[in-house]
């Protein structure tokens, strides 16, 4: 190896490393900061709906309810389904934290934030999403919607952590994921059936809060039984 190469090495090493270190400022940042969130529900999905969208205003009835019963809203911070969790806790005065991400496009703050962090890494924020979350509502979104989501349900169903609920809203819109589900993964054996029965798919949320409410309620009393 001549000089040029080893140089290189170094380089490469010396990026790992501050790579590394990074990564563990985000995580202590996090658990810093959200430390004292209490009961949170995490509401999700796609940057690209607009205010006028039924789904931005289902969410932001739901985050504004959800606020009213104690619950502080986190969402990934950006436009669209995020932005509505976030105006519906604002706008009633509840605590509303955005977890942001950089990102080339479509990942602009919005304005209806209580907290703010920012995050460089998807997986760190993830886990700040998962660690400080009581509840997941997923409204139609992409990639990162369905990533989310499917972290979520893996983590439940091997019990890395303990279940709560997880709501899907929009059936018309979920009904292709639910039958692939349960027609190719549950028919093959990749999945049981009991693991379709980790989430709900809704198009009312009004009644979200309330089972939320009753899940903990039967938690504190010994037992982890899903609402439905």
């Amino acid at each position: 190896m001549n000089s040029t190469e080893k140089q290189y090495v170094i380089d490469v090493l010396a990026e790992e490393s501050w790579r590394l270190f990074r990564i563990m400022g985000e995580f202590v940042q996090g658990f810093e900061e959200m430390s004292d969130v209490g009961k949170a529900v995490t509401i999700f999905g796609s940057a690209r709906l607009k205010p006028e969208h039924s789904y931005y205003q289902k969410a932001e009835a739901l985050a504004k309810k959800l606020s009213e019963c104690g619950y502080t809203i986190l969402t990934g911070g950006g436009p669209g389904i995020m932005e509505a969790g976030n105006k519906g806790a604002f706008e009633a005065g509840g605590r509303s934290i955005g977890l942001n991400i950089d990102l080339p496009h479509e990942q602009a703050p919005n304005g209806y934030q209580t907290d703010e962090l920012k995050f460089r890494y998807f997986f760190t924020r993830k886990v700040m999403l998962v660690k400080y979350s009581t509840a997941f509502v997923a409204f139609p979104g992409g990639f990162g919607t369905i990533d989310e989501l499917f972290e979520a349900l893996t983590l439940i169903q091997t019990k890395k952590i303990k279940p709560f609920p997880v709501y899907l809203v929009g059936v018309e819109y979920w009904q292709g994921l639910l039958q692939w589900l349960q027609g190719t993964l549950q028919r093959a054996g990749t999945i049981s059936e009991k693991d379709l029965y980790l989430l709900k798919v809704v198009d009312d949320v009004s009644t979200i809060p309330d089972e939320i409410d009753a899940y903990y309620q039967n938690a504190n009393h010994g037992g982890f039984r899903l609402p439905w």
